[in-house]
């Protein structure tokens, strides 16, 4: 991922700005009783077609017909960037179903003709047709995500809220345009917005832009992208404070986080993946998997802790 990136990160602060107060509001409304469902934090990359993993996470010798079925074994979520491009057809979307495993979850990108068309596609048939084929995915799809364009700025808050009423299913959404968070009545609007339609926050952790990394919860489920460089020491200790904030929400009553490792190329995805399902194993209660880099021919099977 493009957007954010810097050629030399000695300068940025990477520290996790503090919970706004609409979080309190939000996860109160969520409260965790002796009864309650365990939290559960899903792991991801952004695509499942990587030659370079064969013998790292997926068994020696696999082709790439069979790298979807391991991915899923290895992590239980995936941010689904083809369906940004195309909508599946019924045979794909049949496909990926019955190929994942039982637990995991298909983040889907929404439809570039719907996310960057001035209208959000609230006029025309491609909102529909996409919930429609997504929804084939069943029990196995997770929250779609709708990446606003950079020149969607807040003047456009109503344009918005009519998708968001015609959207069916699960949705969160990531806004980039500077004028969401110069401005902080702003960001309120569309956080209000948000929750009325119970849908989730995207929240972007990457050097270039840190005013996207917001914190804001406006529903008990959210999307995290975080974008690392390569393996710096810094990725590590950034995934040491998510860890702390993670908890820290699974604690108030998040009932659903999908955290979505991103590294240059895809290549290093699994490694910082690892580190994280490694350092959340200190979460109460937390039903999470991630990959086994140690195992390749097995994989891990979802952990209770």
């Amino acid at each position: 991922m493009e957007f954010g990136k810097l050629p030399n990160i000695e300068e940025v602060d990477f520290s996790l700005p503090p919970d706004p107060a609409g979080n309190a509001v939000v996860l109160s409304n969520k409260p965790q009783t002796p009864n309650h469902k365990p939290p559960r934090l899903y792991i991801g990359a952004t695509g499942w077609s990587m030659k370079e993993w064969v013998g790292k996470i997926y068994p020696k010798g696999t082709k790439p017909p069979e790298m979807l079925r391991h991915y899923t074994r290895q992590f239980n979520t995936i941010e689904l960037n083809s369906t940004h491009y195309h909508i599946p057809d019924h045979y794909t979307v049949l496909h990926w179903h019955d190929e994942a495993a039982a637990d995991f979850r298909f983040c889907p990108k929404v439809l570039q003709r719907i996310s960057h068309s001035r209208d959000l596609g609230v006029n025309g048939p491609l909102i529909e047709q996409f919930c429609e084929a997504l929804s084939g995915l069943y029990s196995k799809l997770g929250p779609c995500f709708i990446q606003l364009p950079p020149y969607f700025g807040a003047d456009r808050l109503p344009v918005l809220e009519e998708f968001l009423k015609k959207f069916s299913l699960q949705l969160a959404v990531e806004v980039r345009n500077e004028s969401w968070f110069t401005n902080k009545q702003n960001f309120n609007r569309l956080s209000d917005l948000l929750e009325k339609y119970e849908t989730s926050t995207v929240i972007t952790d990457v050097a270039g832009r840190r005013d996207v990394c917001h914190m804001r919860l406006t529903s008990s489920k959210v999307l995290v992208r975080f974008v690392g460089n390569n393996l710096h020491p810094t990725d590590y200790s950034r995934i040491d404070e998510w860890t702390g904030r993670l908890g820290k929400w699974f604690g108030e009553g998040l009932s659903e986080a999908y955290f979505f490792t991103h590294e240059p190329d895809n290549l290093l995805a699994p490694d910082l993946a690892a580190y994280l399902f490694e350092k959340t194993k200190t979460i109460e209660r937390l039903e999470t998997r991630g990959p086994d880099l140690d195992g390749p021919n097995t994989g891990e099977q979802l952990s209770l802790f």
